[in-house]
């Protein structure tokens, strides 16, 4: 009776927002950016950086860890690769909730509208990663979580609509398809 649906409100409301992406801005000023060309995977000595160059500046600015190098911190001495340029503004995004495949491909589709008038950014990124203890991970396997329970996948798109894929699973995950 009564009781019964009181419940099922209390569940489909608490549910929802559960489900409810949580969406954070921030602007980054003065970042040190590689400089990437898109045919170029390897990068090529003081002309531009590679791949996974990129993919470990990523993560440095992703976690916010300082790019400075400073002998001092604790935390990190990692700097930006060379050779890179200064970035007056960069916008990050941070989208944190279940995200079905076809709002990724919306995200995707809208963030190459940066590449219109004005032509303000070389190359932009999206990045998608599982939760670290998913209980699957790609194809029907199960998510090894062990130690890090890597389980992404980041886009770096060009101003020309070239594009890199990169992946990172676990060691004991089967690789993506």
């Amino acid at each position: 009776g009564a009781e019964g649906s009181t419940l099922m409100s209390y569940f489909s409301k608490n549910q929802i927002q559960a489900l409810k992406p949580k969406i954070t801005f921030s602007t980054l000023r003065d970042l040190q950016c590689p400089v990437l060309q898109s045919d170029h995977l390897q990068g090529k000595p003081e002309e531009s950086c590679s791949t996974e160059e990129l993919f470990e500046w990523l993560g440095a600015v992703l976690n916010q860890v300082s790019l400075d190098n400073k002998s001092s911190s604790f935390l990190s001495t990692y700097c930006c690769p060379e050779p890179n340029t200064v970035v007056e503004k960069a916008f990050l995004c941070t989208i944190t909730g279940f995200i079905i495949p076809e709002k990724i491909i919306q995200l995707l589709e809208q963030l190459c509208c940066y590449f219109g008038e004005p032509k303000l950014a070389y190359w932009l990124t999206l990045t998608v990663h599982g939760f670290a203890d998913s209980p699957v991970s790609w194809r029907e396997s199960e998510h090894g979580f062990h130690k890090g329970g890597e389980n992404l996948y980041n886009f770096v798109i060009f101003r020309n609509l070239d594009y890199w894929l990169q992946m990172a699973v676990g060691a004991h995950d089967d690789c993506p398809p």
